[in-house]
């Protein structure tokens, strides 16, 4: 590429080899969708304007749209040695793992897939080029792309990641881990994962998505997942961000429920230059409901933007959202998104909460929860609150014999925990509480990373 060809030029000429290279080989449906994706894309571009841009109002995309990554449509899934990843996943022996390297596949460090019964679990890749069906009649469903060139951008792209599908009364036992890691080897990369999730009638899963870079490095991950739950099913959904300082992620999830079906969530994030999180679960149908929960630690010059949105479309739904972040260094977190109570969604019961700790004087939080309310007979409220350590409750530790150091470490500890602690996977749990509760009691996140 000369230096007079644009950064869309990049794209174009990207998307064009990625066509070249599966000419042929893919299903027709997909093929519309792609070019479809790309051209809406090429309309929208990225979200960087700064006036009537309220999605992204306190988060710049400008250093990602400003840079150049390379979009490798082959590669080598299988160059990672499954050593290197010792200590730095949260893993179990009993756990089902399809990983990516990339955005690609790796069969080699893919665990217990063959094994599992009672739901269809492959590569997105192999789904297609085998059957297709489920793929094509949910994806882009539900994360739609006419309004978001993020995903407008995933969905041209689109060519591997996870696909499950749970068969209806089917019970999973063993949970389903899904690692997409990021080598930062060479020039700035991209990757656009793309995961499918769909729960059968009255049936019980566990999904574990994580994301890893190996090194240090500015490259952008752009993913999109879709999560969709028949009347009855109950997901728990673990999202785990482990970037890069430098690291740019774009993450979007979109969750689509029906009649009393449960959806639990956990986010933990750490890290990355700029990270975004943007979620939206529709409560589709009378007895659903979601509990949210999430955890961000930032230090540095990090920015993780969180934008949460809940849906409350149908009567008798319930919904509950809480989110803690630690903030340390010159970094910024970002909480926003709204609970919406349609007209008819009578009998509605949402509760909203966001609360912040601030480790140092330069971190900055901007959080901004609302409810919209167009229903009269519902039980909804929200708060947000952001502070320093409590110097009463300091100054009461610290007289029963603990030095100030030791104090505060314990004190940001019990912060974090409450959400680790609902975490119900065990191996999970007391992996977060080696690698994020465990550099907070040691107080190692000041300074910067």
């Amino acid at each position: 590429m000369t230096q007079a060809q644009t950064k869309d030029d990049r794209y174009v000429s990207d998307f064009h080899a990625l066509q070249k290279s599966v000419d042929g080989s893919e299903p027709a449906w997909l093929s519309r969708v792609r070019a479809d994706a790309f051209a809406r894309f090429a309309e929208l571009g990225f979200p960087t304007a700064r006036r009537g841009n309220e999605r992204w109002k306190y988060t710049s995309v400008a250093p990602i749209a400003g840079a150049t990554f390379i979009h490798a449509v082959a590669g080598a899934p299988d160059s990672v040695d499954a050593r290197v990843l010792n200590g730095r996943l949260p893993h179990d022996d009993g756990w089902v793992t399809l990983a990516f390297v990339d955005g690609r596949y790796s069969p080699s460090l893919s665990t217990g897939a063959p094994e599992l019964e009672g739901a269809r679990i492959s590569s997105l890749a192999d789904s297609l080029a085998s059957d297709g069906d489920v793929a094509e009649r949910h994806l882009g469903r539900y994360a739609r792309f006419e309004d978001d060139g993020f995903t407008a951008l995933n969905t041209a792209f689109v060519n591997d990641g996870a696909i499950l599908s749970v068969e209806r009364e089917a019970c999973i036992q063993r949970p389903i881990h899904l690692v997409y890691l990021s080598t930062g080897d060479g020039s700035p990369a991209v990757s656009y994962p793309r995961n499918l999730v769909v729960a059968g009638r009255n049936s019980e899963s566990t999904v574990v998505e994580t994301y890893l870079s190996l090194s240090p490095g500015r490259d952008l991950t752009n993913t999109v997942t879709e999560i969709v739950l028949d009347e009855g099913a109950r997901i728990d959904h673990y999202r785990l961000l482990l970037d890069a300082a430098d690291g740019f992620h774009v993450g979007t999830t979109r969750v689509h429920q029906s009649k009393d079906s449960s959806f639990t969530s956990s986010s933990i994030s750490r890290g990355a230059a700029l990270a975004r999180h943007d979620l939206l679960v529709t409560l589709d149908a009378p007895g659903t409901s979601c509990s949210l929960n999430g955890l961000y630690v930032t230090s540095g010059r990090e920015h993780i933007d969180n934008f949460i949105n809940i849906d409350h479309a149908k009567p008798n739904t319930t919904s509950r959202l809480y989110y803690k972040g630690i903030l340390d260094g010159s970094s910024r977190a970002v909480f926003g998104g709204t609970v919406l109570v349609r007209k008819d969604a009578q009998k509605a019961d949402a509760q909203q909460s966001d609360k912040n700790l601030l480790l140092s004087d330069d971190a900055e939080v901007d959080s901004k929860p609302s409810l919209l309310i167009y229903a009269d007979d519902v039980k909804c409220g929200h708060g947000a609150t952001a502070g320093h350590i409590d110097q009463d409750t300091l100054f009461y530790m610290m007289s029963r014999g603990l030095d100030r150091k030791t104090a505060s470490a314990l004190l940001v500890r019990g912060f974090a925990g409450e959400i680790i602690d609902q975490v119900r996977l065990e191996p999970l749990r007391k992996f977060l509480d080696e690698t994020f509760l465990g550099v907070l009691a040691g107080s190692q996140i000041g300074g910067g990373r």
